[in-house]
């Protein structure tokens, strides 16, 4: 090697479908990469051309043809750089999801996604057909080799990839964010490096696509599984990563290591999902019910630093039944945040629902049907607003709500995207708090006072629900884990009452959850993509003793 092999990691944005724009940002990104830094590669994310995942669009011809076509714009496009690009290939009547090595005109490697995942939220079995060679090139004199995501979490593509002479593997990946995904990533590329010792490239895309966001973390590991450089999370850019020929072969020149923090990184996945559906969709920015809770609070901080607090408005809809301090509190956040904040009493128009209802509701007493009402016609307004102004309204339910069903049908749940949809409640807490630390946007009371849906006098959450403390627990082994009722019990002290109340919630409202907006996904099991139950089941949990 007669000199350091420079590699740019491209941590690329990418939008699904957009073919022309996504080959645009590759044609740039190569470009700088050769002028700036004079790159030998420049290293684009898995299925770059596409954005992921693409879904059913892999299903028209004219899809995979315009892949094809971009495909070659890039070829004739990018000269004096090599090029790795993922793209969909179609080969002898079979689609592959693929990495080629691109450079002056030429294909100077071409490789097949071997292990295909087909779990969680990934369905790539639906789409395409398992590779089974292995792709090495010479770069720089380095003996380059090809994987694609999933190959790195098994043994066998890395390996075989090593056993055909690869010096250095480089891994691209569009790879979705979950609390701690970081640290499962690393430690299985270590497991890897510890068996076919080579330095890894790992690339991954970021930005949020529908409910997935992409987080980035892009990094390079050497042969004895150190970390000798991390791309900042969340973070669209450039990132360089040096090679020279050490006494043990390969090793890269250490770069900057990013540090990785739980709860940020939580946080920043939210404002990039919501920036990214909103922005991509073309919304003209965001509308909130801000209450005076903490759901809406937090949704509504999350939005501004998402959009800019310009583009976002922020709607009270007072009842009979909404405190004073909520207004004060709402108004406070609004006016800090600095967004556009209005008051539309709905005390009128619940009325005149109410009225128009009497005939029919005529000797019944009062129940949650009028407090439903009330959510409705909050509904109806920001809806109307949304129409009007074109901004997206995002809906402000929290993952425990969801679960359970604490929420209003074409009420509270009415809206485009919602925020925090995968977020359970004390998160929630968690994050308002991180949120705060950064500068204090939320009042200290709305995370100190007891929730409330404020619906009917002197309500609480609790209600209708168990404390927090335990709700959130029992439903993350329930529902994130599969665990039973017996296991919940003696995992959290829970009474097997209060855990099949909880379970029963979750049964019956299925079909609540099926009609929410999508949102972010943050953990390994969220509603929708990743937990997919019948609505009408007659399976029960068994009762035990």
């Amino acid at each position: 090697m007669p000199r350091e092999l420079t590699l740019a990691l491209a941590q690329m944005n990418c939008l699904v479908g957009d073919i022309t724009g996504n080959v645009d940002k590759i044609i740039e990104l190569s470009a700088t990469a050769r002028r700036e830094h004079g790159a030998d590669l420049v290293v684009f994310p898995e299925l770059a051309l596409t954005g992921y995942p693409p879904e059913d669009l892999l299903m028209r011809p004219e899809f995979i043809e315009r892949c094809e076509a971009g495909l070659e714009r890039i070829r004739r496009a990018v000269g004096g750089i090599a090029v790795l690009v993922g793209f969909p290939h179609l080969s002898k009547g079979e689609l592959y999801n693929a990495a080629a090595v691109l450079r002056d005109g030429e294909t100077l490697a071409l490789y097949h996604k071997h292990l295909l995942p087909n779990y969680s939220v990934f369905d790539e079995k639906r789409y395409f057909r398992s590779g089974s060679r292995p792709a090495v090139f010479e770069l720089a004199g380095v003996q380059v080799g090809l994987t694609v995501c999933e190959d790195i979490w098994g043994p066998a593509p890395m390996a075989q990839s090593v056993r055909a002479g690869a010096q250095l593997v480089v891994n691209i990946n569009a790879s979705p964010f979950h609390v701690d995904k970081q640290a499962e990533r690393e430690a299985v590329i270590r497991e890897r490096v510890s068996t076919s010792p080579v330095p890894v490239v790992y690339v991954n895309m970021v930005g949020g696509q529908d409910e997935l966001v992409f987080d980035g973390g892009s990094l390079v590991m050497d042969a004895q599984g150190r970390i000798s450089q991390r791309a900042p999370a969340f973070e669209e850019g450039l990132y360089l990563a040096r090679f020279r020929q050490g006494r043990s072969g390969l090793e890269p020149i250490p770069g900057e290591v990013a540090q990785i923090d739980s709860v940020a990184s939580v946080y920043q996945a939210l404002v990039t999902g919501v920036r990214d559906y909103i922005g991509k969709n073309r919304f003209a920015g965001a509308i909130v019910g801000l209450s005076g809770g903490v759901d809406s609070a937090l949704t509504v901080a999350i939005a501004a630093d998402a959009l800019g607090a310009e583009r976002v408005h922020a709607v009270m809809m007072p009842s009979p039944y909404t405190a004073d301090m909520s207004l004060e509190d709402a108004r406070a956040e609004a006016e800090a945040l600095g967004v556009r904040y209005s008051v539309i009493p709905i005390a009128d128009v619940a009325a005149s629902v109410e009225r128009a209802l009497a005939q029919e509701f005529a000797g019944k007493p009062r129940d949650t049907t009028e407090e439903n009402i009330q959510a409705r016609v909050r509904g109806v307004l920001l809806m109307a607003l949304s129409n009007k102004t074109g901004k997206l309204v995002l809906t402000t339910g929290n993952k425990t709500e969801m679960a359970v069903g604490y929420a209003t049908l074409y009420g509270d749940m009415a809206g485009g995207f919602a925020v925090i949809k995968d977020v359970p409640k004390l998160l929630v807490y968690t994050l308002s708090r991180y949120r705060n630390g950064l500068s204090q946007v939320i009042p200290e009371r709305v995370l100190t006072r007891a929730p409330s849906a404020e619906l009917r006098p002197d309500q609480t959450d609790q209600d209708s629900l168990p404390p927090y403390e335990v709700l959130d627990a029992i439903l993350e082994l329930y529902v994130e884990q599969d665990r039973s009722a017996e296991d919940i019990a003696r995992a959290t002290g829970a009474s097997l009452k209060t855990i099949r109340e909880v379970i029963g919630m979750v049964t019956r409202n299925e079909y609540k959850r099926r009609q929410a907006a999508p949102g972010v996904r943050i953990s390994q099991r969220a509603f929708g993509r990743d937990r997919r139950y019948p609505i009408t089941s007659g399976f029960k949990e068994p009762r035990g003793d």
